[in-house]
């Protein structure tokens, strides 16, 4: 069946760059691209949490409310 499609110009120019590249026609390429996205699960899963690593510095301290400005945490990350 035949179909027209709008396609942006950049985007066309990499599909015909990338089936050059690959030795094959427009056609093939378009056709092998909407098959694997029709393949393709409709939701990807859910990235698996990661454990980042804690780094101890130091003692913790807590700051007076009145010393959380930006002139005197730059004064602190200074010293």
């Amino acid at each position: 069946m035949r179909t027209t499609l709008d396609l942006p110009d950049d985007l066309m120019r990499h599909l015909k760059a990338r089936a050059a590249l690959e030795g094959r026609s427009l056609r093939d390429l378009v056709l092998a691209l909407v098959e694997r996205g029709l393949q393709a699960p409709a939701t990807a899963p859910a990235p698996a949490a990661v454990d980042l690593p804690t780094l101890r510095l130091g003692c913790a301290f807590v700051l007076p409310r009145e010393m959380l400005n930006h002139a005197d945490l730059s004064t602190l990350a200074d010293e």
